[in-house]
């Protein structure tokens, strides 16, 4: 599996405290979509970040964010690159990222689906039958709806406390 490359130095600190403008308990570093701080030595940042699907709407928001955040802390040439390859996946979501997932009351993602290289499957039915409450624990869950807040997220239900919940998908 390839993983995140760990940001470096003092950009990349700045950089790894910038939070998900759509998980905002969350930061970039957490989601593992900041791939990669360099900072060179005529003092220009450059970020390399992974969206989680190449049409996410927050990526605007996240480049803004991060530059922002990057010149607050005096670096005044950022250049904020966007790579695809390799494809961002859940599992690139670090430990604590899923706990803080899991306290805000999002189920986090389980392992990403193992594919082959080529085509993708189009899979058309229910790719999880049921998860564990973040809530109560319970196993006894189900889905409502495939789309919850955003598209990465599905909405669920605990039949046990019977409080709705958020998933975020496997990809």
């Amino acid at each position: 599996m390839v993983s995140p490359t760990r940001e470096r130095g003092r950009a990349g600190e700045v950089a790894a405290t910038v939070a998900d403008p759509e998980l905002p308990m969350l930061t970039l570093a957490d989601l593992g979509i900041l791939r990669e701080v360099t900072e060179t030595g005529d003092g220009r940042v450059v970020v390399t970040i992974t969206p989680t699907y190449s049409g996410c709407p927050a990526m605007d928001a996240i480049r803004a964010d991060l530059s922002a955040a990057l010149r607050a802390a005096g670096y005044a040439d950022v250049e904020i690159r966007t790579s695809l390859t390799p494809p961002w996946t859940t599992d690139w979501i670090g430990e604590a990222g899923r706990r803080k997932l899991a306290a805000a009351g999002i189920s986090p993602p389980g392992p990403a689906p193992r594919r082959a290289p080529g085509p993708v499957p189009v899979a058309l039915g229910p790719v999880r039958a049921r998860l564990t409450c973040p809530n109560c624990g319970s196993g006894e869950t189900g889905e409502i709806s495939r789309f919850g807040a955003t598209a990465c997220r599905s909405l669920w239900r605990c039949q046990a406390c019977h409080e709705p919940f958020e998933h975020v998908k496997e990809i």
